[in-house]
C-alpha cells in the first residue's frame, strides 16, 4: 500500500535519491526543499516521468517559522503524512547566527527537527501508525554535548558543531521513542554511510560511497516491514547497531528534550 512520505532537504544528494526510490516505489513524496522555486522545479522533473507522483512542500529550515510553515502547507492539502524523514543537514565552516538566534548548524540540524516533528504529531498530521526516520551521522561518537553551550558562543569548529547536532539527532530520538512508547508511533534514527555529497566535500574534504547506497537505509526504515515494531534504535547500513554511550544517556536526552522546548516555546 502507497504510503505519503515527507522527505526533508530532497533537492539534492541523499535527501533526493531517498525520495526517488520511494517515489519508484509507488508512494506519494512531499518532496522538501529550501525555497518554492527549487521544490517545484525538482517535482517538474520528477512527475516528468511515468507513474511518478512527488508533491513540492518548502521553507528554510533554519528559520523557525519557515518550519511550521511545512506543517501549514501539508494541512492546506489534507493529506497526513505516513512517513517523516528527516533529512535535511548543513555543515558550517563559520558561525552563523540566524534570524531566531540560534547557531545555524544546530538550527536545521538539531532545533528544526525537534520543532516540525513534535509540530506534525500536535497537529495529527503524522498518522498513527507512522514512522519518524531521522539521518544523523556516525559523527556523533566520541563527541559530548555542552548543553550549556549549544550556540558555539566560544571556540567554535565546523566539526564540533556538526558533530553535537548529529549526537543531538539521536539523542532526540531516544528521548521522543520513549514519550511515543504507548502509540503506534515510532522513530528511529541512522547514519547512511560515508556518503559523496556536498556535506561531505565540504566538511570534510573527502569522497565516499554513492548517493544511491546513501539511500538505502532511510528508504529501509521508511517501508521495510521488518521494523514496523522498531523504536527508539539507531541503524547503520540496514542493520540495528549500538549508538555511542552519550548518545543513550537518559538523562541528557531529557534535559536537550526540555532546553529545545524552551527555546522554541514561541512557536510549539
Amino acid at each position: 500500500m502507497a504510503k505519503t512520505i515527507l522527505v526533508t532537504g530532497a533537492t539534492d544528494g541523499i535527501g533526493l535519491a531517498t525520495a526517488e526510490e520511494l517515489i519508484d516505489k509507488g508512494n506519494i513524496v512531499l518532496l522538501h526543499g529550501r525555497s518554492a522555486t527549487k521544490s517545484k522545479y525538482v517535482v517538474s522533473k520528477f512527475n516528468g516521468k511515468k507513474n511518478r507522483k512527488a508533491i513540492p512542500v518548502w521553507g528554510d529550515l533554519s528559520k523557525m517559522h519557515d518550519v511550521m510553515q511545512i506543517g501549514e502547507q501539508i494541512l492546506s492539502m489534507s493529506l497526513q503524512v505516513d512517513v517523516l524523514i528527516n533529512n535535511a543537514g548543513v555543515y558550517r565552516n563559520q558561525r552563523v547566527v540566524t534570524v531566531d538566534g540560534f547557531e545555524e548548524t544546530m538550527a536545521v540540524n538539531h532545533f528544526a527537527v525537534h520543532l516540525l516533528t513534535n509540530d506534525l504529531i500536535n497537529k495529527k498530521i503524522m498518522s498513527d501508525a507512522g514512522r519518524i526516520v531521522i539521518v544523523s551521522s556516525m559523527a556523533h561518537q566520541g563527541i559530548s554535548i555542552d548543553l550549556n553551550n549549544l550556540d558555539f558562543n566560544l571556540n567554535f569548529s565546523g566539526f564540533n558543531a556538526y558533530a553535537t547536532s548529529k549526537l543531538a539527532n539521536i539523542l532526540f530520538t531516544q528521548c521522543l521513542a520513549e514519550k511515543l512508547s504507548q502509540t503506534k508511533l515510532t522513530v528511529n534514527a541512522l547514519h547512511p554511510g560515508v556518503i559523496s555529497t556536498k556535506l561531505l566535500h565540504k566538511g570534510f574534504s573527502m569522497k565516499g560511497d554513492s548517493i544511491k547506497n546513501g539511500a538505502k537505509t532511510p528508504v529501509y526504515l521508511a517501508i521495510s516491514k521488518k521494523v514496523a515494531q522498531i523504536n527508539g534504535k539507531y541503524f547503520v547500513s540496514c542493520v540495528q547497531k549500538p549508538a555511542s554511550r552519550n548518545a543513550t544517556n537518559e538523562k541528557t536526552a531529557t534535559d536537550l528534550w526540555n532546553i529545545s522546548n524552551r527555546r522554541l516555546e514561541q512557536f510549539l
